[in-house]
């Protein structure tokens, strides 16, 4: 049993999944601090528990907006060594650390040394499924970038090394993780929550005469699997001529020289859309198409049922755990735009003759955050944090 039941949560960056764990543990006074790099804080923990380095979100900024993406990743990553220093500097005796993928190694050890434990929040699978899984795409369409930088990849594997607990967001990233020799007794699944208010279907009916329209939210990358995406459109028009396909215009280096062998088709493209029009795109869509490589939890497939879309998708895929095959989507094997076609044919047959998706019920209790809450408190109290 640790000597302390509270925690330091730390995160680079504002994302769902440490604000969500940061929500749970203030709301049940087990937040010690939250360390964000960043300027501003979050409604998910107080001011009292809030810890600020802006200097992180300033360089990191100027790291985006200066370099091609994969090199401003590469540079927002060796940030992470410092922000880990910062990170130490907080971290007070017998706290318990909860921290991302490859953000705060050394701070995880030095918690479990000053009678800590050390929690892991994963947000895709285990590093090396996620390296193998990416790095054959890249070696298949003959890229010469890395999945991800070398530096990015040992931090994330000592993550892992230095946890107590691993949380993982789906059971595609459980079997990764055991399959990769972690013990499946300190795997704790704890599947991400939507907020529902946010995303919802469409107030008005489908127009009828509206072409079949799919979607694509997210970047283009080998890792999402891009070119199955697009040889997928292709083979859809053959059959619906009048098909739409929007994506958003977020290329990764890697698939830019591959979107030249797809350059005859007329892709929707979006550049930046505020939140109403990311959910409004979802809502004037039929479909999405979501064929990822390797993905530990993708929100894009919640959001894309929450609004009333059938989604397709792939087993590594690891919001896949909310389709009901026949119900509200498909899931269908990884590299085969074959399959992404039929099955979206199919499900093009369906909703012309109005057909809408099922399962509503049921994902309105899977994503919620009280579901979220009980599942992860539960965890701990297994553990023995009360």
């Amino acid at each position: 049993m640790p000597t302390s039941q509270k925690f330091l949560i730390a995160g680079f960056g504002r994302n769902a999944g440490d604000e969500s764990f940061a929500r749970v543990l203030e709301n049940r006074g087990l937040l010690d601090a939250y360390a964000l790099g960043t300027r501003r804080g979050t409604k998910s923990a107080s001011k009292e528990h809030t810890r600020l380095q802006p200097v992180f979100g300033l360089l990191n900024y100027l790291g985006a907006v200066t370099l091609p993406i994969y090199q401003s990743e590469s540079f927002r990553f060796r940030l992470f060594g410092l922000f880990d220093r910062w990170v130490q500097t907080i971290l007070q005796p017998g706290q318990n650390i909860l921290v991302g993928t490859a953000f705060a190694p050394d701070a995880m050890r030095k918690a479990r040394e000053q009678g800590g434990l050390a929690f892991l929040q994963s947000w895709t699978s285990h590093p090396q499924a996620f390296w193998d899984l990416v790095q054959a795409e890249h070696k298949k369409w003959q890229s010469p970038y890395l999945p991800v930088s070398r530096y990015y990849q040992e931090r994330a594997m000592a993550s892992v090394a230095a946890a107590d607990y691993a949380c993982v967001p789906s059971t595609f990233a459980v079997q990764t993780f055991v399959q990769n020799g972690f013990d499946p007794r300190r795997i704790l699944l704890c599947p991400l929550w939507l907020d529902l208010k946010a995303f919802f279907p469409a107030p008005e009916p489908r127009p009828a005469n509206r072409p079949f329209t799919i979607v694509h939210t997210g970047g283009l990358s080998l890792r999402k699997g891009a070119p199955y995406l697009l040889e997928a459109f292709r083979l859809i028009r053959k059959e619906v001529p009048n098909t739409v396909l929007r994506v958003r215009r977020h290329l990764r280096n890697d698939i830019q020289p591959i979107l030249k062998q797809f350059a005859d088709l007329p892709i929707e493209w979006a550049d930046h859309l505020d939140f109403a029009e990311h959910v409004r795109r979802y809502q004037t869509s039929d479909l999405l198409l979501f064929p990822s490589i390797e993905d530990g939890f993708a929100y894009v497939v919640a959001e894309a049922l929450a609004c009333g879309l059938p989604v397709i998708t792939t087993p590594t895929t690891g919001a896949s755990d909310l389709i009901q095959p026949g119900v509200n989507g498909e899931i269908v094997p990884i590299a085969d735009a074959r399959a992404l076609a039929d099955a979206a044919l199919k499900w093009w047959e369906r909703l012309r003759q109005g057909e809408r998706i099922g399962g509503r019920a049921e994902l309105v209790e899977r994503l919620s955050f009280q579901r979220f809450e009980e599942n992860f408190v539960g965890h701990l109290n297994r553990i023995g944090i009360k």
